[in-house]
């Protein structure tokens, strides 16, 4: 019977009926009712759930639509039956049927997904981290010849992996409902303005920890690797393998086909946590910097949507919103006449008749009008001005205009070009070093130095690999070359300036000045 009644199954059809906020509503009831453990439901309990404004009608026609589309069961209500009236009368009990059930589940995760905001969680590459510098320990051990600890490292790599792909997760699904809260920032200025600065602080935030975090855990991927990483996803295969096969020897080559299916998978995993992390040699980027590069890319668009909304705001002119406008006028013209002369008022495309007439051919034409549709060969002729003729144009000409002086803005304009010059330059050689130091002995900086400074920095960081310890680079002017080497557990460093205080882990730096060497040649 029930193989006859497949076909018919429609669970999703009523997301495109009539009532469907009626459907949801009720299915609603059923799911509640699950949830409390109630099996069987009368139309008068879904009636009593929905509250008022539902018609009794309404919801024994919604119940019995939603039986014959499968997304209820319906059985006969003989619980109360006292007559042979009552028994021939049409009474059900409705619960949710197996296919309704797996619809309501689905439309849940899928509004859930929809719906998901995500998080940029910077705890959990933390928790990455830490888990790797654990994992690193028994990679080591393992190393050394003790055997590795199968339920300590099968733990580690599984909460690893959970750690992980939440990270990810939650990250694509912020970034997408960032992009959703951009786009659609004109619906809901006032709120969009009210917590931008915050979304930008959480960003930066996040940026500045993946940065931080990430190098850490691409050196660790690469430290577990290089003690040996295949003995611990076997371990972990082989672990898995016991749950999915039989533990006895009948049916060995099951349990081997496991084992190699299960260490495909870690292995699997395992490059997708490294490909997250770690660029690769071919110039493929990391997941990492991919997120970073995109929340910065959020970030300008985030000041960009702030900027607009402020131009906006201050009445400055928006082309497409007076289009917009202009069209919406149209559409409202009661007659082609209003249209037309909306059109000229709008574009000025008047006539140009007017503007090579003198004052006696204005009049006639004002006296005998000419329509804008006569051909030029058939219209009346045109008296011009004779100095029109001869100037192209009805104004005399008279002295020009006298040419303004702006030496002295010139010589502003130089002066000022020249102090900042020098400025450059006393910064340049002051922030020479004669050798590798440590940014605690660079001293108090002026705003000049620090800014200068700030820039070689920010050059060296961008240039460095999560993977490399040193970095070599240059400035865009090719003046100045940065020699950058991280100091391993190096403590904190607080660079003086007349602005502020700089805090950071300490590095080597050297700074070259190459712009003597540039002029010599």
């Amino acid at each position: 019977m029930s193989a006859r009644t497949e076909p018919s199954v429609q669970p999703f059809a009523h997301l495109q009926a009539q009532n469907v906020a009626l459907y949801r509503a009720v299915l609603a009831t059923f799911v509640r009712a699950k949830q409390r453990f109630t099996v069987h439901l009368r139309p008068e309990d879904v009636l009593a759930e929905l509250g008022a404004g539902t018609s009794a009608e309404a919801v024994t026609a919604a119940l019995t639509q939603l039986a014959e589309w499968g997304n209820l069961r319906a059985d006969p209500d003989t619980g109360r039956v006292t007559t042979v009236e009552d028994f021939h009368r049409a009474r059900y009990l409705y619960q949710l049927s197996p296919h309704g059930h797996a619809a309501e589940q689905a439309i849940a995760v899928y509004e859930e997904s929809v719906a998901r905001r995500g998080a940029l969680q910077s705890v959990a590459l933390s928790d990455i981290a830490g888990q790797l510098r654990a994992l690193l320990v028994v990679a080591t051990e393992a190393g050394a010849g003790d055997p590795p600890d199968a339920a300590k490292t099968h733990l580690l790599l599984m909460s690893l992996v959970d750690r992980f792909t939440g990270l990810a997760d939650n990250a694509q699904a912020f970034m997408a409902s960032l992009r959703r809260t951009v786009d659609f920032a004109d619906a809901e200025v006032e709120v969009f303005l009210a917590y931008k600065e915050q979304l930008i602080s959480y960003i930066e935030r996040f940026i500045a920890d993946l940065a931080n975090r990430g190098a850490e855990i691409a050196a660790l991927a690469g430290q577990i690797e290089a003690a040996g990483v295949d003995p611990l996803l076997a371990v972990a295969a082989r672990r898995e393998a016991i749950d999915a096969a039989p533990v006895d020897n009948t049916d060995e080559q099951a349990r081997q086909r496991a084992t190699r299916e299960a260490l495909a998978a870690w292995q699997q995993r395992w490059q997708g946590l490294r490909d997250w992390f770690v660029s690769a040699d071919s110039g493929r980027q990391s997941q990492a910097r991919l997120l970073r590069s995109a929340a910065i890319g959020a970030i300008r668009q985030l000041l960009g949507t702030v900027a607009a909304i402020n131009e906006r705001r201050a009445g400055r002119s928006d082309r497409s919103a007076d289009f917009r406008t202009l069209a919406l006028w149209f559409a409202q013209a009661p007659d082609d006449e209003s249209a037309h002369r909306l059109w000229h008022t709008a574009f000025g495309l008047s006539p140009a008749r007017h503007l090579s007439t003198t004052a006696e051919s204005l009049a006639l034409a004002e006296e005998q009008p000419v329509s804008a549709s006569t051909p030029w060969a058939q219209a009346p002729r045109l008296e011009i001005s004779p100095r029109l003729r001869r100037t192209g144009s009805y104004e005399r000409r008279g002295s020009p205009n006298r040419v303004i002086d702006r030496s002295e803005q010139r010589r502003l304009l130089a002066e000022r070009m020249e102090l900042q010059s020098a400025q450059v330059a006393r910064a340049r050689a002051a922030l020479a070093t004669p050798g590798p130091i440590m940014l605690s002995q660079l001293g108090e900086l002026d705003s000049a130095e620090f800014r200068l400074f700030l820039q070689l920095l920010g050059d060296a960081l961008a240039a460095r690999r999560p993977d490399a310890d040193e970095v070599v680079t240059t400035t865009s002017d090719g003046t100045l070359l940065v020699r950058l080497a991280r100091l391993e557990h190096a403590p904190p460093v607080r660079v003086v300036t007349r602005d502020g205080v700089l805090i950071g882990p300490d590095h080597l730096i050297e700074i070259t000045d190459l712009a003597p060497a540039l002029a010599a040649r």
